[in-house]
């Protein structure tokens, strides 16, 4: 047994160190909010924070989060969190919508470290997530359009 804090609260688990971060977070702690999508951290689909700093939970393993925090899209909050979350909508970004939980908390990370991005700062910060959809034009535009609802 080992603890793992998700969202604020410490969940015991029944896991084996090298169990990757995505399934505890998925099978034994019940968030279905991050995604699988390649396994080798190449998609983004399973973004997460630790400690907030955007990780790819397929290949981080419980046994190496310690006292971390992890923060799951289920439980991220703040300024850029809603920002993020209403220009997403307002914008009508997802199309399929799967690799969006990835999406939204790589971007939720750039405007908490970054304000006000520049198109090239998005594309970097932005680079290591993948839309099968191809809807990047509108997640840079609701980028830049959440930056500006930060700023009131």
């Amino acid at each position: 047994m080992m603890s793992l804090k998700v969202n604020g609260t410490v969940h015991r688990i029944d896991a084996e160190p090298d169990m990757p971060l995505l399934w505890a977070i998925r099978d034994l702690v019940g968030l279905t909010g991050t995604k699988f999508g390649c396994g080798l951290a190449q998609c983004g689909a399973c973004t997460v924070h630790l400690d907030g700093v955007p990780v790819r939970s397929c290949q981080t393993f419980v046994g190496d989060v310690g006292d971390a925090e992890v923060t799951t899209i289920e439980g991220k909050g703040g300024a850029a969190a809603d920002a993020v979350r209403a220009a997403w909508t307002a914008l009508d970004v997802p199309q399929c919508g799967y690799c969006q939980s990835g999406q939204i908390m790589s971007a939720i990370a750039l405007l908490e470290e970054m304000p006000k991005p520049s198109d090239d700062d998005i594309d970097a910060a932005m680079s290591g997530n993948l839309c099968r959809c191809a809807s990047y034009a509108r997640i840079r535009s609701a980028i830049h359009d959440a930056a500006r609802r930060m700023e009131g």
